[in-house]
């Protein structure tokens, strides 16, 4: 993936797109090759403090479906995410649900601040106090948070591998689940804890098909062998 620090365009890509050969259509003419657009980054000035990236990020049009954060100041787009990415997170927020009190929620688009890092970040599952929520506007402070989990993308992996976590946890996020179904070493799914500065501690770490459990104030095991694999 190129640096998105370079100096580009608004909405230009931030990682190769991915082609298919064109095919032919009504009366013999070929169809151009379909693009499917994986990430996207805009270009904002350096000098922009955190209200104005907050601003542009609430005020801007951007593509229907898609997830919009500021990633260490770096406005970052991505597409909607693929059935099996959905189907992770839809089995680990079935299992949460029947651990956490009747006062907290689990929410799948709602973002996090966290000024600090310059990070307006929205996981794919956020465990947060429903009440302090419901009185939110955009985004509520990160360390509202009692659980965040992530689910990786092949296209912008590195992020929830070292960008948010950095931000989690400089936030106090007590615990994070990162599901890897990317890892260089095949699938995996890590809880981290304790954080301390920018960095966490690992409590646990599975590969695909043993369970992993989340300690109080969940404790609940969740069993990855029920996640689908590419």
């Amino acid at each position: 993936m190129t640096d998105p620090r370079d100096s580009r365009g608004p909405l230009e890509p931030d990682a190769v797109n991915s082609r298919t050969s064109g095919s032919e259509g009504a009366g013999g003419r070929q169809r151009p090759p379909a693009t499917r657009l994986s990430a996207l980054t805009v270009s904002q000035d350096p000098d922009q403090n955190w209200d104005d990236l907050v601003r542009f990020w609430e005020d801007m049009e951007w593509p229907e479906g898609s997830k919009v954060e500021i990633i260490e100041g770096i406005i970052t787009v991505s597409p909607a995410p693929a059935s099996r990415h959905n189907v992770i997170a839809a089995r680990i927020q079935r299992r949460l649900y029947s651990a956490i009190p009747e006062d907290w929620e689990i929410f799948q688009t709602l973002a996090i601040a966290v000024p600090s890092r310059l990070g307006m970040l929205i996981p794919d599952l956020l465990v947060a106090p429903v009440q302090e929520c419901a009185e939110a506007g955009s985004h509520i402070p990160a360390a509202l948070a009692e659980l965040v989990v992530e689910v990786t993308s092949k296209a912008n992996a590195r992020h929830d591998r070292v960008s948010k976590p950095a931000a989690y946890a400089t936030a106090g996020i007590p615990l994070y689940l990162l599901v890897d179904r990317w890892a260089p070493g095949g699938p995996t799914a890590t809880l981290y804890g304790e954080p301390k500065g920018d960095v966490y501690r690992v409590l646990s770490a599975v590969k695909f098909g043993d369970p992993i459990k989340l300690p109080d104030p969940f404790d609940v095991t969740i069993d990855t062998g029920e996640f689908p694999v590419d």
